[in-house]
Parts: structure tokens; sequence; C-alpha cells
């Protein structure tokens, strides 16, 4: 009898959601809304649109509904909120055109749980904030000073990780590479033992923001979370320390972001708390390798594949090299020579972009190619409706890095790192910790894929499958 009760109540309930999901599709069907469909309740399509990245081809949702749908919008439901994917540069110019104004950034309100605030404010209002301090950090003429710096950290990297080795899990190590170079520039710390203190807890809070938010004991969200305290803990105890250096001297106010936010306020003349900073040290410490570790695991894995690229990178490198005297490191004047590197770099983020693309959210009722986007849906754009469409790059599955010579993609069209107020200032950040690397890579190895048609899948960053694993062959001296 208990059973046939709630078997009752189980098929009530799912009445209720179905009428519910019914009713409100119904209310919103007059305002003449995308085509599309929303499939499940709750869980919508969220189930397709992740399992289409994990087999390798996250831009098989976008098209396959672009094509049933005949239109470059249309409707969906995705993490449990309804939503609608705008396709191809004029949505991407829509949208990075109306930010702050028709659509503001979104994410799950879980990641707040992971990125606390000091000041009970949201991740989100602390993106903002950390937006309009960082910009005098990361402009071009202010990296020009950290190009040695990097030069260093990468060879230490190559050093310790790469030589006299006969075969590396190239993912893994190209993770602590940009790691490494976030604690050097963002918190001057270099020393590897420190670096590696903070690497395990990293992966698990990177491991709990992608998990299911379920706060209980052992489960990924809460060993996330618990990474994050320690963390925070242990950042608060370098932003003491860094406090005391600096008004002894002993620190430079232009060392790093953590000096550059200790002597920086805001515009009613307040300094931020020691707490606040750590807030958004662990944020830029996330945010500022793993994009970059992806791109330059996806550049070894094309490199690999491609020997006449490879050659040209090689050509141009050993240039650079072979111009510099001994002990003389990387500068800005090197940096732009490598015009055929950075070509396939952006080559090679067109076809596995590092940001797939990101959630936006309306805030005031709004019309796009004729259609009504209604005040609190979620907006998605897809940087693979862009980069793989034939509409925007002919034979979009070539490799073919002659796309960037000249003045380059129409605008709008190559967004690897986003457009528009919300595009990732870390921008030219990346572009040097990239083509450093790839100047490091090439002047030492030539390498092959151990694992020949290891694919590269979306979780939510490209990543290969099974790490790339690759063989190494030194160059001869």
């Amino acid at each position: 009898m208990e059973l046939f009760y709630a078997s009752i109540l189980g098929f009530f309930v799912l009445f209720v959601t179905l009428s519910l999901h019914f009713l409100f599709y119904r209310q919103k069907a007059g305002a003449n809304l995308p085509p599309g469909r929303t499939g499940f309740p709750v869980i919508g399509e969220s189930l397709e649109f992740l399992s289409t990245g994990w087999k390798g081809h996250p831009e098989k949702f976008i098209f396959d509904r672009m094509a049933k749908f005949r239109s470059n919008v249309f409707r969906t439901s995705l993490l449990g909120s309804p939503a609608v994917v705008f396709c191809g540069s004029a949505g991407n110019k829509f949208l990075f055109s109306n930010e702050n104004k028709l659509v503001q950034a979104w994410w799950p309100s879980s990641v707040d749980k992971i990125f606390p605030s000091s000041t009970q404010t949201s991740s989100k209002e602390e993106a903002i904030r950390l937006r309009k301090m960082l910009p005098n950090f990361l402009k071009p003429e202010a990296l020009q000073r950290y190009i040695g710096i990097m030069d260093v950290v990468a060879s230490r990297h190559f050093a310790s990780d790469w030589e006299n080795k006969d075969q590396v899990m190239t993912f893994s190590l190209t993770k602590r590479y940009t790691f490494w170079l976030a604690c050097r520039l963002f918190v001057s710390v270099e020393d590897p033992n420190q670096v590696a203190k903070f690497e395990d807890p990293f992966s698990v809070l990177a491991n709990g923001l992608l998990s299911i938010p379920i706060d209980l004991p052992g489960t990924p969200f809460n060993r996330g979370i618990k990474a994050s305290n320690f963390i925070r803990k242990e950042l608060v105890a370098i932003i003491k320390q860094r406090k005391i250096d600096l008004a002894e001297g002993k620190a430079s106010p232009t060392q790093d972001i953590l000096s550059h936010m200790l002597l920086t306020s805001d515009e009613n003349g307040k300094f931020m708390h020691e707490m606040d900073i750590a807030d958004k040290i662990l944020g830029l410490l996330v945010g500022g390798h793993d994009t970059a570790s992806s791109a330059c695991a996806s550049i070894v894995k094309y490199l690999a594949e491609l020997p006449e690229v490879y050659e040209g990178v090689y050509k141009e490198q050993m240039e650079v090299a072979k111009s510099k005297g001994p002990g003389e490191l990387l500068n800005w004047d090197d940096i732009q020579k490598m015009k055929y590197s950075w070509n396939v770099a952006c080559e090679v983020m067109r076809l596995a972009p590092p940001l797939q693309g990101a959630f936006r959210e309306a805030i005031n009722d709004f019309m796009f190619n004729g259609f009504s986007i209604p005040k609190g849906w979620k907006i998605y754009w897809s940087a693979n409706s862009t980069h793989k469409n034939a509409e925007f790059f002919p034979e979009p599955m070539k490799f073919d890095p002659s796309r960037f010579e000249g003045s380059g993609p129409a605008p709008y069209t190559f967004v690897p790192f986003g457009g528009g107020p919300r595009m990732c200032p870390g921008k030219e950040y990346a572009r040097l910790e990239i083509l450093v690397f790839m100047h490091h890579l090439v002047k030492r190895f030539k390498w092959e894929k151990m694992i020949p048609d290891e694919k590269i899948v979306v979780t939510p960053m490209p990543e290969p499958e099974k790490g790339l694993p690759i063989r190494l062959f030194p160059h001869k001296a």
C-alpha cells in the first residue's frame, strides 16, 4: 500500500511539473519566441548540450539546431533555465554591444559557494569590480616588463619537467606551466615547493566548480569549497607578509598584481581588505591558467599532426633564439617577431576555442531578429557557431594559419576571448604566455603523439581525452 501511495504521489508531482512547464511556455508563446524545443522538464537539453562536448563535437548541438530550425537564434532549456542560443557574427555583435544594457553576465549561484566574497556581494559583482582594476596591470605596455620573468619561469619549467625525459603527459605539464606563471606574476610565488602546495587544492577546486552542486561531506562540490577556504587562508598569510615587505621597502609596488591591489584605492579612496584581495587573487589564479593551459595543450597536438606547420614555427622561433646573446632573455621586440607562431596559435584556438561560449541573462525584454527574448531568460553565445562555420571560415575544418594574416577574420567571427566589455582582460597576457611556451617547446624538441587518434573533448574547456602523452625527440646541439 505504501508503494501504491508513493507511486500516486510520484505521478502527481510529474503531472504538476509537466503542466507548469506546458503552461509557462504557452504563456510565452504569444510573444513570438525563437523556434526550438525545451527538452525534458527541469534538465531540459542540458545533457545533450554537455554530451556533445564530452564526445569531442561541441559544435554538433549548435549546428544541428541551426539546421533544424533554419535560424541563427533558437530556444532551448539549459542548466535548469529557459535559454536562447545566439549564433553567428550578428548574434555575437548584438550581445557584446549590449552588455549591461540588455544583458549581463550570468553563472550558476553555486559558484558563489566556491568563490565566496568577504563583502557579501555576488561573484558577478566582484567580477565587475575586478575588471575595473585589472586594465592597468594587464595592458600591453605594463606586461612588457614581465616577458623576461615568463622566459625564466618557462626555462625552469622545461628544465625540470620536460628535459631528459623520453615521454611526457602534455596536459598536466601545460597546466603546471601556466599555474606556475600565474603564481609568479600575480603573487610573486616562484618556489616550486610553494607552487606545488597550491597545485593540488586548485585541482580539487576546479573539479568542484564542474561538479553537481551537492554540499555533502565527501562530494566533489564539498571538497571544492574546502579547497577554496584553504587557498584563501594561505593567500591571506601571503598578503599580510606583503604589506610588511612594502612598508619596509623589501617589495616593489609594481612587482605583481598583489602589490597593485594593496596600493590601489577605489573611486571613493578606499583600499581593499585582506580577505577581499584574497577573493580576487583566488579568482585570478583559476582564470589565469585554465584557458591558456588548454590552448597550449591543443597547440602541442596540432604541431604533432602537421609537420609543415611545425617547421614554420620552428624556423621562426630559431631565428629569435639565434638573435639572443648568452643568458639574454626574451623581450617585447622578440614577441613581435613571432607573427607566424601567433597565427598558428589563433588557428588552434579557432578549432579548439578555450572559451567555448558563455551565458548572459536578459535584464529586460527585448527583440532580436524579430523574436522576443523575455527578461530573466538565459542567453548562450557559442564560439563554434562562427569558428566552424563555412560562412565565416571557408573549409572550416582545414588548418590554415593564413586566415589570420593581414587584417584577419571579420569582426565578431573569431571570439576565443569573448568580445565587447566582457572580453577577457587577460587576452594579451595569454598571448605572451602561449608564445613563450611555444618558443621554449619547439627550440628543444620535436615530438609525436602516442595515441594517434586521441580526441579533444570539452569538459567545459577543451582538453585531450587521455592527457596527450607524447614521445619527445630533443634537437641535437
